[in-house]
């Protein structure tokens, strides 16, 4: 008797978070996983929750914010020897404070990981789902694309940035059985406002979503086929709204008391 054999997904950025959530969800519904991150203690956690869901987890730990980590990645997912079904582009990292005082270094980061990475991992691994003609990709995108970012400035137009990408290559792949689906959240539980030096602030202290709820529509709305989803709280759909409609000065200066250090 021959076993099917499951799907494969590969999950960046999936130590913690948003990340985990997803590679967690997506061994729910029945995906073998390739994780990466560059926390190997974390992917370690990730693995041992996942595992239990009855397929296989392979780790890949690796900074993406180098171009030869993205190439590593790229070469574990083709030694699996197996199509890839899902690709989840997940990694990501923010940094809060004005612009002019934040370290280069960090933001420089920001740039490199949400974007450059991004964009990276998708062009070595999108023309074999194309060639397949099958392929599902969720690209984590944020609330924050929707509108410009004072004292998040970088974040927020690397989001943007994402976004535009993401709508850029739906268009270009309609028809060719791959689908792009663009996750936005809003605020999430989770150590993204820690580790960007934004606790201190009214978004830092304000209500957030639970990371596995924006896990479960993302997933849901990948396996759909889904072009975008605004995840989790009806909260966030309503700014998603909202921001459609204002003018970018007035989100500007909305977002800046929001995220003004304090």
């Amino acid at each position: 008797m021959t076993t099917a054999q499951r799907p494969l997904a590969l999950v960046t950025g999936a130590s913690s978070g948003i990340g985990r959530e997803i590679a967690d969800r997506l061994a729910r519904e029945g995906h073998d996983l390739l994780i990466a991150a560059e926390d190997a203690d974390g992917l370690a956690l990730t693995t041992r929750r996942v595992g239990a869901r009855g397929g296989s987890v392979t780790e890949v730990v690796g900074d993406l914010r180098s171009a030869a980590s993205v190439a590593d990645l790229a070469d574990a997912a083709e030694a699996a020897g197996r199509p890839l079904d899902v690709l989840v582009l997940d990694a990501g990292v923010g940094a809060g404070g004005a612009f002019v005082e934040q370290e280069l270094e960090d933001i420089l980061s920001v740039v490199d990981l949400d974007v450059r990475s991004t964009v990276h991992l998708a062009r070595l691994l999108l023309p074999g789902m194309v060639a397949r003609g099958r392929g599902r990709v969720l690209v984590l995108s944020s609330i924050a694309a929707t509108m410009p970012g004072p004292y998040q400035a970088v974040y927020n137009a690397s989001k943007s940035f994402v976004q535009s990408w993401t709508e850029a290559l739906q268009s270009e792949l309609a028809g060719t059985g791959v689908t792009l689906t663009s996750l936005m959240p809003g605020p999430v539980d989770t150590d993204f406002f820690d580790r960007a030096g934004l606790l201190g602030s009214l978004m830092g202290k304000g209500p957030k979503d639970d990371p596995a709820d924006v896990a479960r529509q993302g997933v849901e709305a990948l396996l759909a086929g889904r072009r975008t989803v605004y995840a989790a709280s009806p909260l966030v759909r309503v700014f998603g709204a909202v921001n459609a409609v204002l003018p970018d000065p007035v989100k500007a200066a909305l977002h800046k008391q929001l995220a003004r250090p304090r």
